[in-house]
C-alpha cells in the first residue's frame, strides 16, 4: 500500500558498466579493471545520470522491525539485566536519593531516539562526520536515486561519512546513515547508490536502532565487568604462584555457585557477543537483498568484488574491516565479525540477480 504521491523527484536513471539494457545470461564475475584512486570517486565511469523529473509514491510504512532486528533485542535482555543489577545497587550505596539513578538510566534510552542527542553519539563515540560540500554532491543524486526506488523520504535520514577503507560503514543512529571514505573514492555512482541501498536495509528493517539501544544499555553491566577483569589480573600478577593457584579454584567454584543461582545467565554472557555477531551478519545479508528488491543487486556485487579482489591482492585500501586480509583472521575473530565475507554475500546475492535476469 502506498499514500498518495507526492512532488518529489523520481529516481535518476544510474548506469554503471556493470549493468546491461537487456536481459541476458550473466557475465562471470570478474574484478573491475581498474582501482585508481580518485579525489572523490570515478563519476566519469558510472555512465550518465538523467535528471530528476515526474513524482514517486512514499510508502505507507516507512520502517519496519525484521527478524534481524528482533533477535539482536532479545540477545541484548541478559546484557539488560546485568546492567540493571549493578543499576539496582546504587542506591544501597547512596540511599533514598540514589533512586534516581536507575530511573534516570532507565528513561534515558529515550535519547537514543533524539535527533541532536543521535548526532552527538555519531560525532563524539562513532568518529563519523558530516560529508564535505564535494562529497554531499557526489552523495546526493545516488541517494535521490536509492530513495526513490524505496518509497522514503529523502530528509527521513542524515547523511553521515566514516573515515575508512571498508566498503560499508560500521552500524550508525536511528536517523543517521554512513557510507564510507572507501565508497565515496573508488566507486562509480551506481556501485555507491547500491551501497546506500544497502544502508538504507539496515535501518528500514531496524538494525540500526535496535544494536544501539541494545548497547546503550549493555554499558553498565561492561563497564563494571571490565573493572572486576582488570582487578583481578592486577592481583594475579602481584600474587605469588601458590597463592594464584588458591585464589583462581576458589572463583571458578564461587562462578559456578553464582551461576547456578542465576540460572545460568552468566554462562550466557560468555556466548552472547557471539550471537549478536551471528545475528548481525545475518542482518547483513538481509540488507543486501533490500538492495536488490529496489533493483540495485548488480551493482551491489560490482562493489562486492571490488573489496573481494582487494583481499586477493592485499591492496592497502581494499582491506577488509579490521585491516586485514580474510587469510590473516583468526577462526574466533571471523565468528566475531559483524560483516560475512564478500563471497559469501556474494554467493546470497546470486539468486536474486538470477530471479530479477
Amino acid at each position: 500500500m502506498t499514500s498518495p504521491s507526492k512532488d518529489l523527484p523520481f529516481p535518476p536513471s544510474i548506469s554503471t558498466p556493470h549493468e546491461t539494457s537487456a536481459p541476458g545470461p550473466a557475465e562471470p564475475y570478474a574484478p573491475p579493471p581498474s582501482y585508481v584512486l580518485l579525489p572523490l570517486g570515478p563519476k566519469e565511469s558510472s555512465g550518465p545520470v538523467a535528471a530528476p523529473s515526474g513524482r514517486i509514491h512514499l510508502a505507507k510504512r516507512q520502517r519496519q522491525m525484521d527478524t534481524a532486528a528482533v533477535g539482536t533485542l532479545l540477545l541484548y535482555v541478559p546484557n539488560f539485566l546485568c546492567s540493571l543489577l549493578v543499576m539496582g545497587l546504587v542506591p544501597l550505596a547512596l540511599g533514598t536519593a540514589g533512586l534516581l539513578v536507575p530511573v534516570a538510566w532507565l528513561l534515558s534510552g529515550i535519547l537514543v531516539f533524539w535527533r541532536r542527542a543521535e548526532s552527538f553519539i555519531a560525532h563524539r563515540l562513532m568518529k563519523v562526520r558530516r560529508p564535505t560540500p564535494d562529497e554531499r554532491a557526489r552523495l546526493e543524486p545516488a541517494w535521490c536515486a536509492v530513495t526513490a526506488r524505496a518509497g522514503v523520504h529523502m530528509d527521513s535520514y542524515e547523511l553521515w561519512v566514516e573515515d575508512s577503507n571498508d566498503l560499508n560503514a560500521s552500524t550508525a543512529t536511528g536517523h543517521i546513515l554512513c557510507t564510507t571514505r572507501f565508497a565515496l573514492r573508488h566507486l562509480p555512482d551506481g556501485e555507491l547508490a547500491a551501497v546506500l541501498a544497502h544502508e538504507l536495509g539496515h535501518h528500514v528493517g531496524g538494525h540500526s536502532w535496535s544494536a544501539l539501544l541494545g548497547q546503550w544499555y549493555a554499558v553498565p553491566g561492561q563497564l563494571v565487568w571490565r573493572g572486576v577483569r582488570t582487578a583481578a589480573a592486577r592481583f594475579l600478577r602481584a600474587s605469588g604462584l601458590f597463592v594464584t593457584g588458591l585464589v583462581v579454584p576458589a572463583l571458578a567454584v564461587l562462578a559456578v555457585m553464582m551461576a547456578d543461582a542465576l540460572y545460568g545467565l552468566p554462562f550466557l554472557l560468555l556466548a552472547t557477543p557471539y550471537l549478536i555477531a551471528y545475528v548481525r551478519r545475518r542482518g547483513v545479508l538481509r540488507a543486501d537483498r533490500h538492495a536488490a528488491a529496489l533493483g540495485f543487486g548488480t551493482m551491489l556485487v560490482a562493489a562486492l568484488e571490488r573489496s573481494q579482489h582487494g583481499e586477493r591482492t592485499g591492496l592497502n585500501e581494499l582491506v577488509t574491516e579490521s585491516g586485514r586480509t580474510g587469510k590473516e583472521k583468526g577462526a574466533l575473530h571471523r565468528l566475531l565479525a559483524a560483516h560475512p565475507g564478500p563471497r559469501t554475500r556474494i554467493h546470497h546475492l546470486v539468486p536474486f540477480l538470477e530471479t530479477a535476469g
